[in-house]
């Protein structure tokens, strides 16, 4: 029988505190809103960000562009680094904690100081680093504080909890020049392109509109981004 956990809210505030406790140096970086695709809400995320958290509504249209995109890419092959941290998503429900853990796994190669050092996240990291994608995901299974935490912050968002839910995060990180799309529910990550610590934001933000452009009717997407740490 699958395990399944509570899902978990597209919320900076909880993220923020579920990722601390894990050992995110949140005086230096934190998860903050993008509040539209447009210029001026980019211009408000501190830079440079080092990953995007799309939260959007799973429906018959993705499902069959992720069929269709898995069969060209079987079929034609692509480019994927060799640095790119990429894992499954076995538990229900638990499509946050594997953004979060895409976000992180991969930026903290570009920032160092991302993680304190000997905290469970740094552990968990290390532990999994060399692993395959399905390994990852066993590892996750067992991880008994990671699901405690998860849970804590799944109880703490502003939205009721339910347990059934249609809505999925994926995750936009830029590792050795390309910019790639993360999703435990996919074969494999997807190269989007080439992508840049400077171009990384509106790179991510460019492929978010077109997972709305298959969706044009529906309004719930949200986006996250791992950031540099605000004054404000």
């Amino acid at each position: 029988m699958q395990k399944t956990w509570f899902p978990l809210e597209s919320n900076p505030e909880v993220m923020n505190t579920y990722m601390g406790k894990l050992g995110l140096n949140t005086g230096l970086y934190r998860f903050v809103d993008i509040f539209s695709t447009e210029e001026w809400a980019l211009d408000m995320v501190p830079k440079p960000a080092l990953a995007v958290l799309l939260l959007f509504p799973l429906a018959n249209v993705e499902e069959e562009h992720r069929l269709n995109q898995a069969r060209e890419i079987e079929a034609n092959g692509q480019h994927v680094g060799e640095n790119v941290f990429y894992m499954k998503q076995t538990i229900g429900n638990a499509c946050g904690t594997i953004g979060l853990l895409h976000a992180v796994g991969n930026a903290r190669r570009i920032q160092a100081d991302l993680i304190v050092p000997g905290s469970h996240l740094e552990t968990l990291l290390d532990t999994t680093s060399t692993l395959e994608p399905e390994k990852i995901a066993e590892h996750l299974e067992n991880d008994n504080t990671l699901e405690e935490v998860h849970t804590d912050a799944a109880t703490q968002g502003q939205t009721e909890v339910v347990e059934d839910i249609d809505n999925h995060f994926v995750c936009f990180v830029q590792v050795d020049g390309h910019i790639y799309e993360l999703d435990g529910r996919k074969k494999f990550p997807i190269n989007h392109g080439p992508s840049s610590t400077d171009t990384f934001l509106l790179d991510a933000v460019n492929v978010v509109q077109q997972f709305m452009s298959r969706q044009p009717e529906e309004q719930r997407f949200t986006m996250v981004a791992l950031a540099p740490a605000s004054d404000e």
